[in-house]
């Protein structure tokens, strides 16, 4: 499978997606969201398949929502929350909660910035591996709004980490992410893949049910601890963001724009 923005493989029982976007470092408009969450449910269809890697190339894992392309073309000349609130129901908060229930073990590669959006990408996977020189940040409170659609800061950070790189809008290092426990392994960029699919082979040759299980068996721990209710309630607060957005003057996302031109720059 190959598309315009994603390439889809699969072999020795791992499948790897791959963001194919490097010019605009993996900016997601919504035909690559969308023809991603068709790549995460062949993977998920396919039983020869054990284990998902995501991985992008590239210099960057991804610099979050292509601000420049917009809603696509088919959005209407002046926004409302109830237009935002469809739009991104369906590509920012039920796509990344289909992909973390997915009921396969999966692995998410990263190296570069991952800003943002780009959080609602590797988020959803069981493990992440990083590159060394990886960061993440989540800087959209400078565009009036109180953090990305799929709020899973404070589960990933703890609290009152995610309450410092939301109200700085500051990147968090590879290293820091791994003390913090939201990242698994940190290792140098040239050997990102390979640490990746080392660790996919090791799990792939588990037994697929005791995997699911396992995995199952996670996932429902958190979801009791308050994990799916906290994502369903906060992504509303978040729309409250573009109601306050939308009553400023010119809609304020130039600094998260700024800051994704300078991601793609270098």
């Amino acid at each position: 499978m190959k598309t315009e923005f994603i390439r889809y493989d699969q072999a020795d029982r791992v499948a790897t997606i791959t963001l194919d976007r490097p010019a605009v470092a993996n900016a997601q408009n919504l035909d690559l969201l969308d023809d991603l969450d068709e790549a995460w449910c062949a993977a998920a269809a396919d039983p020869e398949v054990r284990v998902i890697v995501l991985q992008a190339n590239g210099r960057h894992f991804s610099a979050g929502h292509d601000l420049r392309a917009g809603l696509g073309p088919d959005s209407p000349d002046k926004l409302t929350v109830e237009y935002l609130y469809g739009i991104e129901s369906r590509r920012y908060l039920e796509y990344s909660l289909r992909w973390r229930n997915v009921p396969k073990p999966s692995i998410a590669a990263v190296q570069g910035s991952v800003i943002a959006a780009g959080l609602l990408l590797c988020w959803p996977c069981d493990l992440i591996v990083a590159a060394d020189s990886a960061t993440f940040s989540d800087p959209v409170v400078a565009m009036g709004i109180g953090g990305v659609e799929y709020h899973g800061h404070t589960w990933e950070f703890g609290a009152r980490k995610a309450k410092e790189l939301l109200f700085t809008g500051r990147s968090m290092s590879a290293a820091e992410a791994e003390r913090v426990g939201m990242v698994n392994r940190v290792v140098p960029v040239e050997r990102l893949r390979a640490e990746a699919r080392e660790l996919a082979l090791e799990i792939a040759r588990m037994h697929p049910f005791a995997l699911r299980q396992a995995k199952r068996a996670v996932n429902q721990t958190l979801d009791v601890q308050g994990f799916y209710a906290a994502i369903q309630s906060v992504f509303d607060i978040h729309q409250t963001g573009h109601g306050h957005a939308l009553s400023e003057s010119g809609y304020p996302v130039l600094a998260g724009l700024d800051e994704m031109k300078e991601v793609i720059k270098r």
